[in-house]
């Protein structure tokens, strides 16, 4: 794959000898949201987040040989989406940004990668959920073609990351035409 500056790049599944990065990833990310009071995360619940590394539903994007970014998937996310999941989506969940690469379109890396995994694996829509609170996170995603789907408060339960637990969330979809 290639980016908009014309630099290799490929996206791969995190390891466990990973995880001291990928924790600091998440950790820049919420001094980033606070230093800006933006709503965000509060703290990464590094247990769930080395289950998803050992269930290969974390991936990096590794460009140089550095991590530029990273995020989880899911293929069934029936507590936040209840009734809505049809076992047909790809879910992405806990985007971050090395901050040295930030301003770059790493999105689009990873939209990218969820366009073609979901078209090649029969996939109908890519699906996330975000912050209601934070507004501009939400026209951010809607740019890259993401419509709204609804609100909703998430629950208090052990099947969510605690970062992730009575938080209001806003529902967003991308459609595989």
């Amino acid at each position: 794959m290639e980016d908009t500056k014309n630099t290799a790049y490929r996206v791969e599944n995190t390891t466990l000898g990973d995880l001291d990065f990928i924790g600091w990833l998440y950790d820049e990310a919420i001094k980033y949201q606070q230093k800006n009071n933006y709503f965000g995360w509060q703290e990464m619940d590094r247990a769930y987040l080395q289950r998803e590394v050992e269930r290969k539903l974390h991936y990096k994007i590794v460009q140089d040989g550095t991590i530029i970014c990273a995020f989880s998937v899911v293929f069934s996310d029936p507590v936040i989406w209840r009734d809505r999941d049809k076992g047909k989506s790809i879910y992405l969940h806990r985007i971050v940004v090395n901050p040295n690469f930030k301003g770059q379109k790493q999105f689009a890396k990873v939209l990218q990668w969820a366009i073609e995994y979901s078209t090649a694996n029969g996939l109908s829509s890519i699906r996330m959920d975000t912050w209601t609170a934070n507004p501009s996170i939400i026209n951010f995603y809607k740019q890259y073609g993401f419509e709204f789907i609804e609100e909703f408060k998430t629950g208090n339960t052990e099947d969510l990351p605690l970062q992730h637990r009575n938080l209001d969330v806003t529902l967003l979809e991308y459609s595989i035409k």
